[in-house]
């Protein structure tokens, strides 16, 4: 905001209260009208509304509109290749280089920009184990993006612990900036640009939430495995016996759905490292799709969508009655809830767990043909995870449309990995063999026939699929191997019908499944041709066959 009638804001009186004495001009950031350090949710409700950045609905939740960008700009995500980290980045579509000289070009337009101009910083930290934390401070022009990143974040609890906070990472989000292609060297007027080197990123006109809390995932995913810490997309909880199991899939596939489940603890939603201690969660909160949330079928983020503190990003709400429409997607299929990790009720103290029992990949299979679970060995656990098979669903990525779209998303998360998928898949083998852990492949997309002629796998099925495998009742019953991929498939689930454990037996024509699940399999054949150097015989040789 340029207050260029320097009037008083609600929180202007407070705002240097958590002030660090590591200041701003420690990042080159030189007048600028006012910096709001650290503000509480209550003071940051009242800036956004004075600066007409968001609405407060019903019941007290706050809706934001992200303009343009809905989805993370995926294409418009840079890393800058520089001599200290070049060798270590696997470059390709998620990781194009972007010169140095550019970003420093960038930098101090953006710092140019900004003077004269109101910030708002939230010093955080990203990783919920200590031995592990990565400190981040995250620099918004906007007043909703320095609650989404306190919601997103785990941050310091004192006015010493905030007066002594020292970033290693720096984030800038300023969505008002243009990047100019002609002279950045850009694609678009938008950049999300990482610099390694420099411990400094920069998003450039984009004002959706998701890319500060996936940009800092992607800094944890290029700093852990120099740590031996396996940096995972992937949801984590715990069951009553105190075993963890990991859900890893991209946006869409259920991850948080499955995750906040009543009857276990939450250790997070989306994203976890997994060190010689256990499991240990990135964030502080949740971001949770909520196009058509029921509050049947999902009652806990229901309840987040009306509680205090919640964003609501893009969101459709009536300005009268400050009602919201949940089902309503003419603004975007992609809309999100923001939320503390403390608003599901069953969360685990100090988001933290032990070694996992249960790993379940999470695949949304748009063709149809896949069975709703099956039993994994280590080596087809690796090979499914390098081939990160899922279906994108509608929004969560700038390009893709309302259907889903068929896609290998390497380690079920290949925007967000840095470094070669060979370093994640040996650091997953390793920690698989070493703490014997189960692998399970659970698809939770079509079953009858593909997208726009089957049905979506029901949640309760899923659910009842889910249980039995993490309860091991899965594991004393009877399996027939599936003749294309080789993998374990249960005959039997109480709560199952048997047509759903069987996908062949719910499609109109046996040859017409099986020529879609040849098409399927010769996908991920073709897929894998890039990771076969980079993986051992027992890996290659637990894919499908033809």
């Amino acid at each position: 905001m340029n207050n260029i009638l320097e009037m008083q804001t609600p929180a202007q009186g407070e705002s240097q209260v958590f002030k660090s004495d590591y200041g701003l001009e420690s990042h080159g950031l030189h007048n600028l009208n006012h910096v709001y350090w650290n503000l509480l949710p209550e003071a940051l409700y009242e800036e956004i509304i004075l600066r007409r950045e968001g609405r407060i609905t019903h019941l007290g939740a706050v809706a934001v509109l992200s303009g343009e960008h809905t989805a993370r700009a995926a294409k418009d995500k840079y890393i800058v290749r520089e001599p200290t980290t070049e060798d270590d980045v696997w470059w390709a579509e998620y990781n194009q280089p972007f010169s140095p000289d550019k970003f420093n070009e960038l930098f101090v337009r953006m710092q140019g920009y900004l003077q004269g101009k109101d910030v708002f910083v939230q010093d955080c930290f990203a990783g919920a184990d200590p031995e592990y934390q990565l400190p981040v401070r995250i620099i918004t022009e906007y007043a909703w993006h320095s609650l989404f990143s306190r919601n997103m974040l785990i941050h310091p609890q004192t006015k010493d612990e905030h007066r002594e906070y020292i970033p290693e990472f720096t984030l800038i989000c300023a969505p008002s900036f243009k990047a100019f292609p002609p002279i950045d060297g850009a694609r678009s007027s938008t950049v999300i640009a990482i610099n390694f080197e420099q411990k400094l990123c920069l998003i450039a006109d984009s004002a959706y939430g998701g890319e500060i809390k996936k940009t800092v995932f992607t800094v944890m995913n290029y700093i852990l495995p120099f740590k031996g810490v396996m940096p995972m997309h992937c949801s984590a909880s715990v069951g009553k016996d105190g075993e963890t199991a990991l859900f890893f899939g991209l946006s869409g596939t259920g991850k948080t759905t499955l995750s906040a489940d009543p009857k276990r603890r939450l250790i997070g939603d989306d994203e976890h490292g997994w060190s010689e201690r256990g499991i240990f969660n990135f964030e502080g909160g949740c971001y949770a799709k909520i196009i058509k949330l029921s509050q049947s079928a999902e009652p806990q983020i229901y309840a987040c969508t009306q509680r205090f503190g919640t964003i609501l990003e893009n969101v459709v709400y009536d300005p009268a009655f400050r009602t919201i429409d949940l089902d309503d997607d003419s603004i975007t299929t992609n809309t999100r809830a923001s939320y503390p990790l403390e608003y599901i009720d069953n969360v685990m103290p100090g988001k933290m767990g032990g070694h996992p029992k249960n790993i379940i990949f999470l695949a949304c299979d748009a063709s149809g043909v896949m069975p709703p679970i099956a039993r994994l060995t280590p080596d087809q656990a690796i090979y499914h995870f390098l081939s990160g098979y899922t279906s994108k669903t509608g929004g969560t990525e700038a390009g893709v449309g309302d259907a889903p779209e068929i896609t290998f998303s390497t380690c079920f998360g290949a925007p967000f990995m840095v470094q070669h998928p060979g370093v994640y898949a040996d650091l997953l083998e390793q920690k698989i063999q070493r703490y014997d852990v189960n692998c399970w492949l659970l698809n939770t997309g079509w079953v009858g026939g593909p997208y726009g002629v089957g049905e979506r796998i029901s949640i309760g099925y899923t659910r009842a699929l889910l249980n039995a495998a993490l309860s091991g009742e899965l594991l004393n019953g009877e399996y027939t191997t599936d003749p294309v991929f080789g993998f374990n498939v249960p005959k039997e689930c109480s709560g199952v019908p048997s047509e759903i454990l069987d996908p062949a037996s719910s499609w109109p024509s046996a040859d017409s499944y099986m020529q879609r699940y040849r098409d399927l399999a010769l996908r991920f054949i073709d897929n894998f041709h890039k990771f076969e150097d980079a993986c051992s015989a027992g890996v290659r040789n637990s894919g499908p066959k033809i």
